[in-house]
C-alpha cells in the first residue's frame, strides 16, 4: 500500500488554475538563459501598494495602517497586520515587500534582544533605527524593498523614525508610506497639532488612512491603530475602512460649522451690508470627531 493511500494524500492538481505563482524551475525560458537571470531581467513586475503612517505628540506615537495586501491587481489577503511590535516600547509600520518587511523585522527583534543581554538595556528608538539603517544598507541594490516608520518610548520620549532599504534614515514628527502616502499626508498636514488630545489623534489617524483607502486601489480593507505610550505599545482598534469613510462623510466639515456660526449679514462701514466673500471651497468630509460606535478589539 502507497504512502498517500494511508495517509489519505492526494497530488495538487498541477493543470488547473491556481492563484499562485509557479516556482522558478517552472518556467519556461529561452533555452540557454539562466532562469534565474533571465526572470530578474524580464520577469513580471507585480505592482504592490499599501498605506502606513505614523505621527508624534504629546502623549506618544500613533502608528496606523490598513490591511490589504495585494500582488499586482490581485489582494493576496484582506487582512494582514503591517504594524509589528519589536519589543514592549518599539514598533514599526511595514511598507515594501512583505517578506523582506518580516524578515527584517525578525533580524532586527534578534539583534536588539542580543544587545539587551550584553549591555544590561535596550537600545533606544534612534539606536534601534540606525542598527536596522546599517544592516539593510549592505543589500543596496539586490532588489531589497523596505520601507518603515519606527516609532517608540525610551528615555528621551516618545521617538520616529523612517527607514528605508537602501540606508535612508530619518527622524520626524510625521511619516506616511506607501502608495496611499499622498492622499494620507493632506489629512495629516491640515489636522496634526502636537499637542492635540488622544482622541484628536486618533480620529486623525483613522481618518488619514480611510481617506486614503478610498482612493488608493491597492489599499483597504480594514484601519488598525497602535499607540506607543511611556508604559509600552497599545493596540488600539480595527476598524473596517469602508464602513469609516461613510460614517466621516455624515460629519459636517470645519468650514462648515464656521459658516453656520458666523452672521449672515455684517454692517460695513457705510452702514450697508457688506458683501461677504463667495462660496469657499466645499466643507471636509471628516473632523476630529468619530463616532462612538467603533469596534474596538
Amino acid at each position: 500500500m502507497a504512502l498517500q493511500d494511508v495517509c489519505e494524500w492526494q497530488a495538487l492538481d498541477t493543470q488547473g488554475a491556481s492563484p499562485h505563482l509557479p516556482q522558478m524551475g517552472v518556467w519556461a525560458v529561452p533555452r540557454g538563459c539562466d532562469p534565474q537571470t533571465f526572470l530578474q531581467i524580464h520577469g513580471p513586475r507585480l505592482a504592490h501598494g499599501t498605506t502606513t503612517l505614523a505621527f508624534r505628540f504629546r502623549h506618544g506615537v500613533i502608528a496606523a495602517a490598513d490591511t490589504r495586501s495585494s500582488c499586482g491587481n490581485y489582494v493576496e489577503c484582506p487582512a494582514s497586520r503591517k504594524v509589528i511590535p519589536v519589543h514592549q516600547h518599539l514598533l514599526g509600520t511595514t511598507s515594501g515587500t512583505s517578506a523582506d518587511c518580516v524578515t527584517w523585522y525578525r533580524v532586527l527583534r534578534r539583534e536588539l534582544r542580543l544587545r539587551a543581554l550584553r549591555e544590561g538595556q535596550l537600545p533606544s528608538v534612534a539606536g534601534a533605527a540606525k542598527l536596522l539603517s546599517v544592516m539593510m544598507s549592505r543589500y543596496r541594490g539586490l532588489d531589497l524593498c523596505v520601507a518603515t516608520a519606527l516609532c517608540g518610548w525610551d528615555r528621551s520620549g516618545p521617538a520616529l523614525f523612517y527607514v528605508y532599504s537602501d540606508g535612508t534614515l530619518l527622524q520626524g514628527n510625521i511619516f506616511s508610506v506607501g502608495s496611499g502616502s499622498p492622499y494620507a499626508y493632506g489629512v495629516l498636514d491640515r489636522g496634526y497639532r502636537y499637542d492635540m488630545s488622544t482622541q484628536e489623534a486618533y480620529a486623525l489617524a483613522r481618518r488619514a488612512v480611510a481617506h486614503a483607502t478610498h482612493r488608493d486601489a491597492y489599499s483597504g480593507g480594514c484601519v488598525d491603530l497602535f499607540h506607543v505610550r511611556e508604559s509600552g505599545w497599545e493596540y488600539v482598534s480595527r476598524n473596517d475602512a469602508w464602513v469609516l469613510y461613510s460614517e466621516l462623510q455624515k460629519l459636517p466639515g470645519p468650514e462648515k460649522e464656521e459658516e453656520e456660526k458666523a452672521t449672515p449679514d455684517r454692517a460695513g462701514e457705510g452702514g450697508e451690508p457688506s458683501a461677504g466673500p463667495g462660496p469657499g471651497p466645499a466643507p471636509a468630509p471628516g473632523d476630529s470627531r468619530m463616532p462612538a460606535e467603533m469596534e474596538t478589539l
